[in-house]
């Protein structure tokens, strides 16, 4: 990339080169430049606006995608399909970067969604079951066709807060997006070292547990396999977090 004086500029990161990317666009839509239903421009017109790879421009479009800014129709584009407000709450997809970062929002999602859980259970409606139900059977067949189960996942924890019978826990949620998923940033099952099918098979039967206790309409049920579901995510990444400082320090002590 070249500077105001046509000089070339230090190379710099790929990750980098991307989040400036996400900012850009993000503020473009916020401004108004790019409105809601709007389609953003092609990559390969991204591409010799910004002087970046396709390579960085696709990373930065799944970024704006996982946060609920945009969504790609295939063949056809990519639309706007929210406009973030100036003082509204959203975690930018851009800061979640490492798995610290990923730590954290499951340590938030804890603290919010075990009590989603316990008041779904007490207050759900059979209409809010069955479109929990949906959510799930839609999340196993993504899985059973090895396509993209993170929407399902996502739409199945909405659903559980919607369930609650108050509009906030409906609102953190949609406006965390996507990205509250651990899998849109990292491979989970690679970094427990897991069996991805196995890995897979054990979230399943993890929501299964969260269902069937709000289908029961036990809170306290809810909120203990809510608890233990997502504890157990915190678990693997933890442990894969201190196995990749561990052995950073060891290449930086050789």
């Amino acid at each position: 990339m070249l500077n105001q004086n046509n000089q070339q500029l230090p190379r710099r990161k790929h990750r980098s080169l991307a989040q400036e990317l996400v900012a850009e666009l993000s503020q473009r839509i916020r401004d108004g430049e790019i409105k809601r239903g709007e389609k953003l421009p092609t990559e390969s017109a991204i591409m010799a606006a910004q002087g970046v790879s396709r390579t960085v421009v696709r990373e930065a479009l799944s970024r704006l995608q996982a946060s609920g800014l945009v969504e790609t129709r295939h063949g056809i584009g990519t639309f706007v399909i929210d406009v973030p407000t100036a003082n509204g709450f959203r975690i930018d997809p851009a800061t979640i970067v490492t798995l610290r970062d990923v730590l954290n929002i499951l340590e938030l999602r804890i603290s919010l969604e075990v009590e989603s859980a316990g008041l779904a259970a007490q207050r759900r409606s059979p209409e809010q079951l069955l479109a929990m139900r949906a959510a799930l059977d839609a999340l196993k067949d993504s899985v059973a066709h090895a396509s993209d189960a993170v929407a399902s996942d996502f739409q199945f924890h909405v659903a559980i807060s919607e369930a609650t019978g108050n509009r906030y826990f409906t609102d953190i949620m949609s406006h965390m997006g996507t990205n509250i998923i651990p899998r849109t940033r990292v491979n989970s099952a690679t970094l427990a070292h897991d069996d991805k099918g196995l890995y897979m098979a054990r979230l399943e039967r993890e929501h299964e547990q969260i269902f069937e206790a709000i289908e029961r309409q036990d809170a306290e049920a809810a909120r203990a396999a809510m608890r233990l579901h997502l504890t157990n995510s915190r678990e693997r990444l933890r442990q894969a977090h201190e196995q990749a400082e561990s052995e950073a320090q060891q290449t930086t002590a050789i």
